[in-house]
């Protein structure tokens, strides 16, 4: 594609026609003022791979006969824009060769002497694999590139492999849960020690009366005795379970008992036998949570088998096992290994024992520790060898695995964040049934969120339908922090008039963000809940100001807009400014009325100009509830943006409403990532935006489709596992 020339009166005309010609990515090569208006020069930005610049060097004159020019040939008289335009492509594709032997070649620098190499060797030195090295490493920042000799890359590392270590968050989950555990893995990895642990942390919580002890190892000479020493010493009954003995007939024994730990036999993971001891667990009504115990001082080999062999084991028996323990870190000359293992597989670690006394050597698993201990190795000096990869599989393998696991990071990361983002996947998962039950299932979803509801704030959205749509932006939830919540509130399910609608809020909500100023008994309502709440207003409002009734246009007319701040602003980054007066509502109530201009801070273009009315008791404090709002305005495109990608996917088989939930929270969470500015949070953008896999010129529209990418690729595992689990695979 050549480039194209485009003119029109002003230059928004031009851009509007090099967008509908080119796309969103078109490159600008130049512009100008003419007579008629502007003119712009634009091409593709693919085409920029493809041009062939024409000989600087004139050819000789043709003959009659030649064949035509080349399409990229200059005309003999240029004109000097296009002249120019030709030469900064040219420069372009020079550039773009340059850079691609860059990367083909081995620099003179390459070595330790990068960041990047420092980092990769040091952790390949102390026991990761080069695959999880690389992966890690890949969002390294552009600001730490250059070499450096501080601390920073370091504590930068540091947090990456932090953020990518799944572990228990509360002791207290996992003894609270009621039910059966089984501690598995191979002999000598210490599941009997580990079991007398648990049980001793378990009697310090709840007493001796609800546990109970089982031991299945009858191969092992005294196994059965070193348990039942353990089980006086707690004060708790301890059973034996014959190998072919089914796990129900013991649970008819341990009546009252609540929290029922087994001790299994110890199996090597090439034995063919860990298949009949997982079904044999697996077998009965009862669900049996299993927990791979994983020796630190194990060959990285051998463990990367053991992870590989038992979950098979499990998948094989229509069980999961994604829970394990680090045992002996006592005796591990690195923890690189087996963390490596933990981080590749998706694992969570629930506790680390390193010792022998019963219960003190062991303690719930913490990134920070499990981390500071796998680093410290570095300064042993010892060169040793790394970490393998996935065993036997290959390198396509290793990378859709590589993929798969930053899917889950960046879903894990994501719950974290967003507090009720697993009421978001609750709706995604309603999606993928029958349509005949989305509704039933949909109803119980909202009225769970409703009984549930945390949301200290609500951000209103104007009661008509988005421009072009058949349906109206639902109402985003805030939390403690002033961040939207992925659950929204679906219009057409609440009830009419503002007050009702008001007092129809479930839970604490106290901060009410209104797109227009309601009606006078609304008020009345919310002065007397003592609620807080501001009220987005047109220019033509009028209000009392110094004994004078004028509108907000008027009173601002000659302000002069003294406090700015930055913003985030429909995916931009922009400059607020803003100003407010004491004035009286048309009730005579006392208010301050406020105005805001939204600025390119490049060209300092007035983007957007709103008006507020707030209660005067509020103060200027309330500025912040006045940006949220402003911010809240992008989310409706983003919402019609996942709404089309939905419905292209769907065929139609999800029901509107249902649809109009999913990516309006999409759309609440891609926000919410675009405008947060804290560290985790740009982590988390990078490694999101990474999955994408390519660039977009705006962030907030790249978010959300990076979003919707890893919900669909969610849901479309979660339909597999549930197809191979059935054996149909």
């Amino acid at each position: 594609m050549s480039v194209r020339r485009f003119v029109g009166a002003n230059s928004r005309d031009v851009m509007r026609q090099v967008r509908e010609v080119l796309g969103e990515d078109a490159l600008i090569v130049a512009n100008r003022r003419t007579e008629g208006g502007v003119e712009i020069l634009a091409m593709a930005d693919d085409a920029v791979d493809q041009f062939d610049p024409s000989p600087s060097t004139p050819a000789a004159e043709p003959k009659a006969s030649a064949t035509p020019a080349p399409t990229f040939s200059l005309p003999k008289q240029p004109d000097p824009l296009e002249a120019m335009s030709e030469r900064l492509l040219r420069e372009m594709q020079d550039m773009r060769e340059l850079l691609a032997r860059r990367q083909l070649e081995p620099t003179a620098q390459s070595g330790a002497d990068t960041t990047y190499e420092h980092l990769r060797q040091l952790m390949v030195r102390i026991g990761f694999s080069a695959e999880l090295s690389e992966e890690v490493l890949e969002a390294l920042p552009d600001a730490l590139s250059a070499q450096t000799t501080d601390d920073v890359p370091l504590n930068w590392l540091r947090e990456q492999l932090m953020a990518r270590l799944n572990v228990l968050k509360h002791e207290e989950s996992f003894f609270d849960q009621t039910g059966i555990v089984a501690l598995v893995g191979p002999t000598g990895v210490g599941k009997t020690t580990t079991t007398a642990k648990l049980a001793a942390r378990f009697v310090m919580r709840h007493g001796t009366r609800p546990v109970a002890l089982v031991t299945t190892d009858s191969f092992r000479i005294g196994a059965h005795e070193q348990l039942r020493i353990y089980a006086r010493l707690l004060d708790t009954p301890m059973y034996a379970l014959d190998a072919e003995q089914p796990i129900d007939e013991l649970v008819g024994r341990l009546q009252g008992k609540q929290w029922v730990i087994i001790d299994t036999v110890g199996m090597s993971q090439r034995d063919q036998r860990v298949i009949e001891q997982i079904a044999h667990l697996q077998g009965g009504k009862s669900t049996v949570r299993l927990v791979l115990l994983l020796n630190a001082a194990s060959q990285p080999e051998t463990l990367e088998e053991v992870v590989l062999r038992y979950r098979q084991a499990a998948r094989a028996a229509g069980a999961e096992l994604d829970d394990c323990i680090i045992t002996k870190q006592d005796e591990a000359g690195r923890l690189a290994p087996v963390l490596d293992i933990v981080m590749r597989h998706g694992m969570r670690v629930l506790f680390g024992s390193y010792g022998q006394q019963v219960p003190e050597d062991m303690a719930v698993a913490t990134p920070q520790a499990l981390v500071d201990q796998a680093l410290a190795a570095r300064t042993a000096g010892a060169e040793r060898t790394p970490a393998p990869g996935p065993v036997g599989l290959p390198r396509w393998s290793r990378d859709v695995l590589g993929q798969g696991r930053r899917l889950s990071s960046v879903l894990s990361r994501l719950r974290q964040r967003v507090a009720d983002f697993q009421l978001l996947e609750a709706a995604w998962d309603i999606a993928s049934l029958p349509g005949v039950i989305q509704d039933q299932r949909l109803d119980e979803l909202l009225a769970g969120a409703d009984a549930a509801n945390s949301a200290l704030g609500i951000v209103w959205s104007p009661r008509r339908n988005e421009r072009g749509c058949d349906w109206s932006m639902p109402d985003v939830s805030l939390n403690e922090q002033g961040a939207w919540l992925a659950l929204t509130r679906l219009q057409h399910r609440q009830p009419a008039g503002w007050q009702p609608r008001l007092a129809n809020c479930a839970g604490d909500v106290a901060v009410h963000l209104l797109p227009i100023l309601p009606d006078a008994e609304a008020l009345s309502w919310l002065t007397a809940q003592h609620l807080t709440w501001v009220s987005m207003v047109p220019a033509s409002q009028r209000i009392h100001c110094q004994g004078e009734r004028q509108t907000l246009r008027t009173l601002f007319q000659e302000s002069t807009l003294t406090h700015s701040v930055d913003i985030r602003f429909r995916g931009q980054q922009m400059q607020l400014s803003s100003a407010y007066v004491e004035a009286q509502g048309m009730s005579g109530n006392p208010v301050l009325a406020w105005v805001g201009e939204i600025r390119d801070p490049e060209s300092a273009k007035r983007v957007a100009r709103r008006y507020w009315l707030t209660p005067a008791h509020l103060g200027s404090d309330v500025l912040t509830l006045l940006i949220t709002q402003l911010q809240s305005e992008g989310l409706a495109p983003l919402t019609k943006r996942a709404w089309q990608q939905l419905k292209d996917a769907d065929s139609g088989e999800v029901s509107s409403e249902l649809r109009l939930l999913m990516a309006s929270g999409a759309a609440a969470v891609a926000g919410h990532l675009d405008i947060a500015d804290d560290e985790d949070a740009q982590v988390l953008r990078a490694d999101l935006l990474r999955l994408l896999g390519t660039r977009r010129k705006r962030r907030d529209t790249a978010l959300l489709d990076a979003l919707v990418h890893v919900l669909m690729a969610r849901d479309a595992i979660r339909q597999l596992g549930s197809v191979s689990r059935e054996g149909l695979i």
